[in-house]
Formats: structure tokens, C-alpha cells, sequence
């Protein structure tokens, strides 16, 4: 985005050095054909990017489950990667998921090795595609049928229905950009200025192979996409440009395969160290397939040559040859490396050890970087949820050893540690919550909406068990601060009691979270039980305090610390069974 403004910004400082003549000289049909080539660039990327997010809401929970289920050896982690990307058409967008998922602790770094050499293998697919539809027939005579076709899908209520209709359009402008691409492209003489550029190097010198790696990395780092990068070159090596053979065209692509990892990198800055790791394995993978490739340069475009005639014979054609490359290079490094993935994952564990924080206070699961895919963010989000739970569950327990507290210093130390604690969950509703909103202004589906109010409802009853823990053992220290009468035997068997009922209550909403599964109107029924019974032994707590005054047994201001305790035990159950309600409402 900086460089395009930085290049618009200098487009400007030229016309307005010729503004006297500008409409009469050749500098305006320059700027008007550099906007021209922008714009296709930019409708062959939202096309790629509606069709992708259109693919990952019909299949958003099934790709979840494939990528941390279907990982089990690297054979199958690099199945799982190479399947998820060429559905989703997109390396980067699973790349991005799999840095997600080992920030979230559902999968190895070893795990995710294996897929990110998959992911590599599947995003071969779009150039192919390319290679076959993309520059070979008159797109604008099918695109808009196709988005006539998927118009009325928009505005259908079922969310497959609509998604479905997204996946089409995107498509359909996907290859409509390719397609005003070209047009521009031959409008700029791009292939004229290419060629006259190359005349100026000796295509055969030992550093033009490393100068057009560069020049796709470069290209791919700026666009954020290998699968614009691949499109591009294509269609310049289709041209036939003098000098511009197929060695510089497969440098090109493997400079574009070390690009692609910027995207993982970006995401992963504001993960933990896990995440950190899955994207440096990301790069160092593609890093050591080019110089692989490099040592046998010359052999590798002999056997692409050799396969193209095997394969397509006299029907071949440039992008069909740069595909087989694009395609055999991804294979032999999967298949080179796939044996030595137990040395890259140690060479990474050198590279970037375990920094020793203890990140208490911070989000365990998301952060700002993982946010790239809203549907897959979602899975990151109640992930950080059941964290929150955890923490809500820790603190009843602080609750209750602070009510065994016999000496001052261990009383104080509970106490400080509930106060902590009481800060992180304020922290986590609000984090939470901000990045919950941050997705939902992203494509998603009806029923990842619905999860998103859920999720909103479960972080506010969350933070409100907090504040409850928290009013519990403020109640403990001002009535040991300044109430020296002790509670009664009887008063003391009643507390315990209630607290077993909320460490009960707490412990079943954390379990039914973490399992995340819709609850029937019958399997509420526990949970409405315990409730039940907290509230009616609150009734007879406050029966009983009421005739224990009377009678003398204790001070009617012990009996008011009493009740505060009973009373904010009460309303903490309140919040847990709100929580399970949310489960229920899906």
C-alpha cells in the first residue's frame, strides 16, 4: 500500500512538472494504462480474495477439523495442506491458519511443518488454472453470466446459498482480471519495454537467476500475493519476450515462493513463540527449496523440458511449461525434506528459543496479527474463551483458600492474587471483545454471526464472575480488617458449602464451553438444577441468619458480612448459568 501511494505520489509530481501539455503527451496514456493495469491487478485479487473467504464459510468448521485432526505424521499433515489450499485457493490464507492454530496450541510445530509443505504443493493449482482458462478464451463472455447466475444467491436467507453465490462471483471477477490484466498489459507494451530492458543484461551471466528471485520476491512481498505474482509472470512468459526465457521465468516463481512468507511472518508478530516458529519454519522451508533447486538449475529446466513433451507434445505452450516447473519444484522439495523434519523443527528450536515469559496478562490464544481469515479467527476467539472460563475457575478457588487463610501473610497473598486476577479478566473482556468486533466486520457467515453475539454474551458474564470473585474476597478482608468476631461452626459449614455449590456450578459451565456443543432444551436441565439449589439454600442461609441474630447467637454485623458472602455466591451462579444459556441459543 506504501508503494503504491509513494508511485501515485510521483505520477502526480510528473504531470503537474507537464501539466501545460499533459493531455497532449504521451505521459497521460502512460498514467491512464498504469491505472488501468492497477485496477485489473486489483479485481483479480478481490476476486481471489471473495472467492476464498466464500470457500472458507461454506467449509469454515470442516477445514478447522481437517487441519487439527488430520495432522496426525508429516504425510498427512502435507495431505491436509496441499487439499485445504487448493480448495481455498490460497497458501497464504493456510499458512496463516496453521501459525493461528500452533499459537492456539492445537497443533505442533512438527504438525504444522507438515502442512505448510503441503500448503506449498496445493497453490500450484491456481497457476494451472491460469494456464488453462485464464488468458486462453474471452472471459467477459462467461464472467457476467456467472455473475448473473450468482446475483440472486446474494440475497437468498440460507448462508450456503449466499456463500455459494460469493464463490461464483469471485471466480467470475477472478478471471475477469486476468483478462482486462492482459489488455492493459499490451495497451503498456509491457512486453516492448521488458524486452528493450533485457537487452541490457547478459542472460547468461551467473547472477541473473539470483536478480529475478529477487524481483519475485520483491514482486510478491508488495502484492501480499504469490497467486498475482504467478498470474503476472505467466502472462509476461506467454508474451515471448526476448531474453525472458524459462530459467528467468522459474526464478521469478521460486522468488515468489520466498514472498509468499511475508504474509505468516506479519501474522505471527503479535503471536506467542509457537507462532513465531510455524512462520520461520515457513520460510526457512522455502528458503532451502530455492537454493536446492539452485544447485541443480540447469538439470531442473532440462527434465521441465522433457516433461512438457511428454506430457503436452506439439500442444504445449509457455504457461503449460512454466506450471510443470512451478509444480515439480513445490513436489522434490516436499519430497526432499518431508524425511527431515525432525531437523528442521530442531534447527528452529535453536534459532528461536523459549523466551521463559510468563504471559499471564496477555491473550494466550489471538492477537491483532492472527486476525487474517474472520471465519477460522472465530476458533482462535473461543479458544481465549475457554481460557477466560479457566481463570473465572481459578479464582473461585483463590475465594475459597483465602476463606481457610489462618495466617495474616498467606491471607494477603491470596488476596493480592485475586486482585491480579480480577485485572486480567477486566483486561480479557475488553481484548476479547475488541477483537471479536474487529472480525465481525469481516465476510462471514450467518451462523459465524450468530457465534460472534454468543461469544460477546459468554466475555461479559465471564468478566462479571470475576468482579464476583473479586466482591467475595473484598468481603473476607474488610470483615478482617474491621470485624474481629469470628464466624460461628455453623456459619463456617455453610460457606463451605455454598462454595462447593459454586466450584460445582463454575467447573460444568468451563466443561460444557470447552466441549462447545449445542445444549438441548433437556440437557439444560442439570445445570438449571444446581442453580435451583444454590438459590434455595441462599433462602434458607437467610432464614436461619435472620433467627441466629434474633436469638444472639452472633452479631447482627457478622450476620451482615454473612449474607454479603451467601449473596454474591447467589449471583455468581446467576452469570454461570447465563453462560450455559449462550450454548443453548446456537
Amino acid at each position: 500500500m506504501l508503494a503504491y501511494v509513494i508511485f501515485l505520489l510521483y505520477l502526480c509530481a510528473r504531470i503537474w512538472q507537464n501539466r501545460s501539455d499533459f493531455i497532449n503527451t504521451q505521459l497521460y496514456y502512460m498514467f491512464l494504462h498504469i491505472l488501468s493495469f492497477i485496477g485489473a491487478l486489483g479485481i483479480f485479487l478481490y476476486g481471489m480474495k471473495i472467492m476464498s473467504e466464500g470457500l472458507e464459510k461454506t467449509a469454515g468448521d470442516r477445514l478447522r477439523g481437517v487441519l487439527s485432526s488430520m495432522t496426525s505424521n508429516r504425510f498427512a499433515g502435507v495431505i491436509t495442506g496441499m487439499g485445504v489450499t487448493a480448495v481455498i485457493q490460497s497458501s497464504s490464507a493456510t499458512t496463516v491458519m496453521v501459525v493461528s492454530f500452533v499459537n492456539a496450541g492445537l497443533m505442533s510445530l512438527r504438525q504444522a511443518i507438515g502442512v505448510i509443505m503441503g500448503a506449498n504443493i496445493g497453490t500450484t493449482v491456481t497457476a494451472w488454472i491460469v494456464a488453462f482458462v485464464g488468458f486462453k478464451m474471452d472471459v467477459a463472455s462467461f464472467s457476467l453470466p456467472l455473475m448473473a447466475v450468482a446475483a440472486p444467491l446474494l440475497f437468498m436467507g440460507k448462508g450456503k446459498w449466499k456463500n455459494l453465490g460469493e464463490c461464483i462471483i469471485g471466480f467470475a471477477l477472478l478471471f475477469m482480471g486476468l483478462n482486462l490484466l492482459s489488455e492493459a498489459a499490451e495497451a503498456m507494451e509491457i512486453g516492448k519495454h521488458m524486452g528493450e530492458w533485457l537487452t541490457h543484461i547478459d542472460v547468461n551471466a551467473w547472477w541473473t537467476v539470483p536478480l529475478f528471485i529477487l524481483a519475485g520476491l520483491v514482486l510478491t512481498m508488495a502484492m501480499q500475493s504469490s497467486s498475482a505474482s504467478m498470474a503476472i509472470t505467466l502472462m509476461l512468459f506467454d508474451m515471448n519476450i526476448p531474453g525472458f526465457g524459462l530459467a528467468q521465468a522459474a526464478a521469478l516463481a521460486m522468488g515468489q515462493n520466498i514472498g509468499t512468507t511475508i504474509t505468516a511472518l506479519l501474522a505471527s508478530l503479535a503471536g506467542n513463540t509457537q507462532a513465531k516458529r510455524a512462520a520461520l519454519a515457513h520460510t526457512l522451508f522455502n528458503v532451502f527449496g530455492v537454493i536446492i533447486i539452485l544447485c541443480v538449475f540447469p538439470l531442473a529446466i532440462r527434465v521441465t523440458e522433457l516433461l512438457d513433451n511428454i506430457i503436452f507434445g506439439d500442444s504445449s505452450n509457455n504457461m503449460y511449461l512454466l506450471s510443470i516447473f512451478h509444480t515439480c519444484f513445490n513436489l522434490f522439495n516436499t519430497l526432499v525434506m518431508i524425511g527431515f523434519v525432525a531437523q528442521i523443527e530442531k534447527l528452529i528450536l535453536k534459532l528461536m528459543p523459549d523466551n521463559g515469559e510468563k504471559e499471564e496478562k496477555r491473550l494466550v490464544f489471538i492477537s491483532e496479527g492472527m486476525l487474517s481469515t474472520a471465519e477460522l479467527s472465530l476458533y482462535q476467539a473461543k479458544k481465549e474463551i475457554d481460557v477466560f472460563a479457566s481463570r473465572c475457575e481459578k479464582m473461585v478457588d483463590m475465594v475459597r483458600e483465602l476463606f481457610q487463610a489462618k495466617e495474616e501473610g498467606t491471607f494477603n497473598e491470596v488476596y493480592a492474587r485475586i486482585t491480579k486476577y480480577e485485572g486480567i479478566t477486566d483486561n480479557m473482556e475488553v481484548e476479547i471483545a475488541k477483537y471479536l468486533q474487529r472480525v465481525a466486520e469481516g465476510r462471514l457467515s450467518n451462523e459465524s454471526k450468530s457465534k460472534i453475539t454468543a461469544m460477546l454474551r459468554q466475555v461479559d458474564e465471564l468478566e462479571s464472575i470475576g468482579d464476583d470473585c473479586f466482591h467475595l474476597g473484598r468481603t473476607f478482608a474488610r470483615k478482617r480488617e474491621n470485624y474481629k468476631e469470628e464466624f460461628t461452626g455453623e456459619q463456617k459449614e455453610r460457606i463451605e458449602q455454598m462454595l462447593s455449590y459454586v466450584q460445582q456450578c463454575v467447573a460444568n459451565m468451563k466443561s460444557a464451553l470447552e466441549e462447545n456443543n449445542h445444549l438441548a432444551f433437556d440437557q439444560m436441565a442439570p445445570y438449571y438444577e444446581l442453580e435451583q439449589t444454590i438459590n434455595d439454600y441462599r433462602s434458607q442461609v437467610r432464614e436461619n441468619n435472620l433467627k441466629d441474630i434474633e436469638t444472639g447467637k452472633y452479631s447482627y454485623q457478622l450476620g451482615v458480612f454473612y449474607m454479603d458472602f451467601i449473596n454474591h455466591c447467589e449471583k455468581l451462579a446467576d452469570h454461570v448459568i447465563n453462560v450455559v444459556e449462550t450454548l443453548s441459543e446456537k
